[in-house]
């Protein structure tokens, strides 16, 4: 009786606890070494992160309350919290996000996945090299999330050719693993296969003045990206074994979908070529022009031509993330506006640490794990603060920080709540909890470790030393 009362009254209990905890941190004395400003700040900052982890508010919500209760409080002025809105990280998002909708709704990416996933269709491990590369491929270039959604009904309509039967055969399990890690692994590769990275750099650069173009965070991350994929490769043919000889009817289904779609259509080849001069001129002119100035100017090319319908652009998407991710840079920059950020390295046990690199491990360890529990863009909100903090006093590049918090960030293997991607996954019926928990968790130990080994030995020769 007493646990179906706490679970019926479960986000109640969270709200007045959340409020509870505001009010305590709020009239307690302020302690030494923080302004009435930051505390005021890590009140408003603890109140959020209460409701990002337990969802008892949408996200989007929550980041407007945030936004409320600066000016209101007297942390930030209003004109300066709301022109956090303005950040550039939230326009490369927006433009990035409307892009994605037109190569879907053409049916270009539909089209690009049939066509690639054919050519691997000659046997069961080519076939899942096939999905895990075309994953990730699509994850660096759209979000992970749109390109899991996308490659959903291909993967289902394989498995049903094949007779799979679900939560039993292992290469059903393979194949809809490998859907969602490749996603996963491939979108910590740019700045598009998610939108914490754009968020990372946003608070990064409102805090700091620096940041990280697009060329340098892919040639930062592409190492431990290649090198995951071979490694999940492996083990998807490690941990379970391929019962089936071979995926002759596979193969027919998808080219019989290849027929049935025709010849490209002239809006595909106009939004191929917008997309491939956008990529080009992200990575060529990011830094001189910005990278929310090229999207937004793609998207401006896009409708002048017809090639887009702003109703089809409202349906896909989500706006509520447009205002989830200004409250999130505006948390930031109001913690270390005020000094809270110092405060909070000081009384940290991070910040006992004495070496870089042991500190870059410890902040990705916890940033990994932390992905699982709470959505990679709350991970981000929540550790950017306190690592720019942590860089500042360790005098290394924040850059540095940055990284070590979004790629982990990143990286959710194991349960549906870290990323949409895993949890499309689940949806199949192929999947259950205790696949995921075995392979996903060796999966993360071994990224935690590819990636600061990275960090340590092939960081330094892009200048990002330690």
């Amino acid at each position: 009786m007493d646990s179906f009362y706490l679970t019926k009254n479960y986000r109640y209990i969270i709200i007045l606890l959340a409020i509870f905890l505001f009010g305590l941190i709020i009239y307690l004395p302020t302690p030494q070494g923080l302004t009435d400003g930051g505390k005021k700040a890590l009140a408003i900052f603890t109140l959020c992160v209460i409701f990002w982890i337990s969802h008892v508010i949408p996200l989007m919500i929550t980041s407007l309350l945030a936004i409320i209760l600066f000016p209101l409080m007297g942390v930030l002025p209003a004109d300066k919290t709301y022109s956090l809105f303005g950040n550039q990280a939230v326009f490369f998002i927006l433009g990035a996000f409307i892009l994605a909708s037109s190569v879907t709704r053409t049916g270009l990416s539909n089209r690009m996945a049939v066509m690639f996933l054919k050519w691997f269709g000659h046997s069961p491990k080519i076939l899942l090299l096939g999905v895990i590369t075309l994953a990730a491929f699509f994850s660096f270039w759209m979000s992970e999330h749109a390109v899991a959604a996308m490659m959903f009904p291909i993967i289902v309509a394989i498995v049903e050719s094949l007779e799979l039967k679900p939560a039993e055969s292992n290469y059903g399990k393979a194949l809809f693993l490998a859907m969602a890690w490749g996603c996963v692994i491939g979108g910590v590769a740019t700045f598009l296969g998610g939108a914490r990275a754009p968020l990372a750099v946003g608070i990064l650069l409102d805090a700091t003045g620096e940041s990280i173009g697009f060329i340098k965070w892919t040639l930062a991350t592409l190492p431990t990206v290649i090198v995951m994929l071979v490694i999940t490769y492996w083990l998807l043919i490690l941990l379970f074994p391929i019962e089936i000889k071979d995926v002759k009817r596979a193969r027919i289904f998808l080219i019989n979908r290849t027929a049935c779609i025709g010849r490209m259509k002239r809006e595909e080849w106009s939004i191929g070529i917008l997309m491939v001069g956008t990529i080009f001129s992200w990575i060529c002119f990011g830094e001189r022009f910005g990278l929310a100035n090229i999207a937004l100017a793609a998207v401006v090319i896009a409708f002048v031509f017809k090639l887009m319908r702003w109703k089809e652009v409202e349906e896909d998407v989500n706006w509520g993330l447009i205002l989830m991710y200004g409250g999130a840079i505006c948390l930031g920059f109001a913690l270390g506006k005020t000094g809270a950020t110092h405060w909070l390295v000081d009384i940290t046990p991070l910040g006992s640490i004495q070496s870089p690199f042991i500190l870059i491990m410890m902040i990705s360890l916890v940033a990994i794990f932390l992905t699982e529990a709470i959505s990679n863009t709350a991970v981000v909100a929540l550790l950017m603060p306190i690592a720019i903090g942590l860089a500042i006093d360790f005098s290394i590049s924040p850059i540095i920080t940055t990284l070590a918090v979004t790629v982990p960030a990143g990286l959710a293997f194991i349960l549906p709540m870290g990323t949409p991607a895993v949890a499309i996954a689940y949806s199949s019926g192929f999947i259950r909890p205790r696949d995921a928990l075995k392979s996903g968790m060796i999966l993360k130990i071994t990224a935690w470790a590819v990636f600061n080994i990275f960090a340590y030995f092939y960081w330094p020769l892009l200048g990002l030393k330690m």
